[in-house]
């Protein structure tokens, strides 16, 4: 950060109008200097006194950290007699497990790349990463085989147990045999860097069909840095894990960054209230990170809540994917006075890492996504003329720092329109930066869907839709909803004497994506409107579809 030392910038904002960047106000966290460093080896290396790593909720079973590290070995050592070298793509396809950290950190310690996918997705959805990625090897629970049964990956069961549901699956061991190896001191180990990437996880990005995002071992660590210096961890914290671990946010906190602080986490295999819930009261939880539909939930049903549950251990709750309103923040410090409210902002492109609000007077400036994160810089850029703002000017949320990913995989055209030479990432978010360096998303560039803070490309639900030999035309937009954020609604335009019904649509589609992304209202119209050059005028679709809210 040198060279800002010359350039006048602006204390309080953070703005500085030689060059119109934002720098972020937080203490810029130092990088380790070490080039041939993995974040497995970072995050080991790491002294802290805590005990155990992680808790498995349902069953009670937890390793220690040394047991961890030790899991970590040996399964390392295993991959490594496969043959799995760096460069080489693991799939991971489970739900959140205490074994999911073990496959992602043996996997990046040997300099492969570990790519996840969301255990919820069709065996086409999965498919179709399988085939852009190229995995060697795929870990998964016998329950998911059947999704992985087109292709001819070996398999590794992450339980010992194999069902019926193997089938013509080629599977090559589990992963409690591989953890039963003693770790060999000389397997072979290639070099790794901190430039080389280390995982590779689906986005919607910002346009279309979802993509590979290329993160580097620097981007994982620049992110683990920032994980722990912005909560002072005690010894003794315990967090939920109620976030899935396949996600950026899952993957970044709970099976890597928080490790490196010495706390515990506590895993749920899927969210259900009452067991996050009572996984708070009997493991004495003190983080809880969220979304905000179960934050608005927690508030909706306090009353019985409290009245069944003791949650008096919890002192803070991190909430990621969209910003709160004023009314749910001061809903639940009203039910809940003795719990915090810390919001974070970021997407898989900057790993995870953006803006945070590190303190409840920072959250509660209402509907922000926080200051940037260390080491973070940000430009508002006019979308039309390209031009830098200023203070208060509403335009694209551009970002750069050392969590901005790599690229997208083997994607040179996305990677351009996303990434600029200087390194900027174009985030699609539109936003204005206040004077106290504060920033505010106030709309999004992008078309995606944020259902639940999963992301749903309309663009895939209208090919969909096409499909349908009933269908002319079709567009998706999202539709704004309490409790889930939005769902996608779909514009339909039938063929001349077709009489497909709402529910026929909503059926259609629901046989061929992941609940998540299912089609929740449809409307039936003449045309749908599109400008010049052909492009969906959404915009005009979201304005007739809320005028009747």
């Amino acid at each position: 950060m040198a060279e800002n030392m010359s350039l006048a910038i602006d204390p309080r904002s953070g703005f500085c109008r030689s060059n119109s960047t934002f720098y972020s106000k937080r203490k810029p966290i130092p990088l380790p200097k070490n080039h041939s460093l993995d974040v497995t080896t970072f995050i080991s290396a790491r002294a802290h006194h805590g005990k155990v790593a992680f808790i498995d909720a349902a069953t009670g079973r937890h390793l220690t950290f040394s047991e961890l590290w030790r899991a970590v070995d040996s399964v390392a050592t295993c991959l490594s007699d496969m043959g799995i070298r760096k460069g080489h793509v693991v799939l991971l396809l489970s739900p959140n497990s205490i074994f999911f950290p073990i496959v992602c950190l043996s996997v990046m310690s040997l300099g492969a790349i570990i790519t996840t996918t969301n255990p919820l997705n069709t065996a086409n959805e999965i498919g179709k990463q399988v085939a852009d990625s190229k995995p060697v090897l795929a870990f998964t629970i016998p329950q998911l085989l059947p999704k992985l049964a087109g292709s001819t990956i070996p398999i590794v069961l992450l339980e010992d147990h194999v069902s019926s549901q193997a089938g013509e699956a080629k599977i090559v061991t589990t992963l409690h045999q591989m953890m039963k190896r003693e770790p060999s001191g000389s397997r072979v180990r290639d070099r790794v860097n901190q430039d080389d990437t280390a995982t590779l996880l689906y986005s919607s990005g910002t346009t279309g069909a979802s993509k590979g995002v290329v993160s580097s071992h620097r981007n994982l660590i620049g992110m683990v840095q920032t994980v722990i210096n912005r909560f002072s961890i005690e010894v003794g914290e315990k967090f939920i894990c109620t976030v899935p671990m396949f996600h950026i946010y899952g993957l970044v906190a709970f099976a890597t960054g928080l490790l490196a602080s010495g706390s515990t986490v506590i895993v749920l295999s899927k969210f259900e209230m009452h067991d996050m819930l009572s996984t708070i009261e009997k493991y004495r939880a003190t983080y809880l990170p969220l979304v905000p539909p179960i934050l608005v939930a927690m508030v909706n049903a306090a009353d019985q809540i409290r009245k069944k549950y003791d949650l008096s251990s919890l002192h803070s709750a991190l909430s990621g994917g969209a910003p709160l309103s004023k009314e749910v923040i001061e809903g639940f410090l009203e039910k809940y006075p003795n719990v915090k409210i810390l919001q974070g902002y970021g997407l898989t492109e900057s790993t995870g890492i953006g803006a945070s609000t590190d303190s409840l007077e920072e959250s509660r400036k209402y509907g922000t996504a926080g200051m940037l994160s260390p080491s973070m810089e940000a430009k508002v850029v006019d979308p039309e003329s390209g031009k830098a703002l200023n203070v208060n000017q509403t335009g694209e949320l551009w970002l750069r720092g050392p969590s901005v990913m790599k690229g997208y995989f083997s994607n040179p055209e996305a990677t351009t329109s996303t990434l600029d030479s200087d390194g900027w990432l174009r985030t699609g978010d539109l936003c204005y930066i206040d004077e106290d360096g504060f920033i505010f998303i106030v709309d999004r560039l992008k078309e995606l869907i944020k259902y639940k803070g999963y992301q749903v490309p309309p663009a895939e639900l209208e090919a969909l839709l096409l499909s349908h030999p009933e269908i002319l035309d079709a567009a998706v937009i999202p539709f704004p909803d309490r409790e889930v954020g939005q769902f996608p609604m779909a514009y339909v335009v039938r063929k001349p004497g077709s009489n497909l019904s709402e529910t026929g649509v909503m059926d259609f589609v629901g046989r061929q994506v992941a609940p998540y992304k299912r089609i929740r209202k449809v409307a039936f119209v003449a045309s749908i409107p599109k400008n010049p050059s052909g492009k969906i005028l959404r915009k005009d679709l979201i304005k007739l579809a809320t005028s009747k809210l």
